[in-house]
């Protein structure tokens, strides 16, 4: 059964949490990916971000549905949440719309269980980890290049 290791892209390309949001968009549409892994100043690995996240800037603000009883507002939804989003849609920089705490594979983690990973969660690029290392990187591409192989 095939590895990560054997269909990871092992030249990554990644940003780091002060890069702008226009030099991502260059990142991801002159390379043809859809995300890339966050790195910080010491070369740790501190997130992932998408295209996801850039189309979430241009989305509309949902406000959150409210009932008033009595004088008194009840949030039908939590309305920190909101507060997130906003930040999210003026973010300039990578960090205020990474995702972080990444989900990681190893090297040893099989093509099924990788799949099934971005699959069930809708993510599009995993980082490759060797201990805190960062060694590699998978996206959707890379799974679908083992179909014709």
């Amino acid at each position: 059964m095939l590895t990560a290791r054997d269909i990871m892209s092992r030249d990554i390309i990644t940003v780091t949490e002060e890069s702008t949001i226009k030099e991502l968009a260059r990142i991801l549409t002159s390379n043809h990916i859809s995300g890339v892994p966050v790195i910080n100043d010491s070369g740790k690995l501190v997130g992932v971000v998408t295209e996801s996240d850039l189309i979430f800037q241009t989305k509309k603000v949902h406000i959150p549905t409210v009932i008033t009883i009595l004088d008194s507002v009840f949030y039908l939804e939590n309305p920190d949440k909101m507060g997130d989003e906003m930040k999210k849609m003026a973010g300039s920089k990578v960090k205020d719309i990474l995702t972080s705490s990444p989900v990681t594979v190893t090297e040893e983690t099989p093509l099924d269980e990788i799949a099934t990973i971005m699959s069930e969660k809708n993510f599009h690029t995993l980082p490759v980890v060797n201990k805190e290392t960062l060694v590699g990187v998978i996206g959707k591409k890379d799974i679908i290049r083992t179909l014709i192989n």
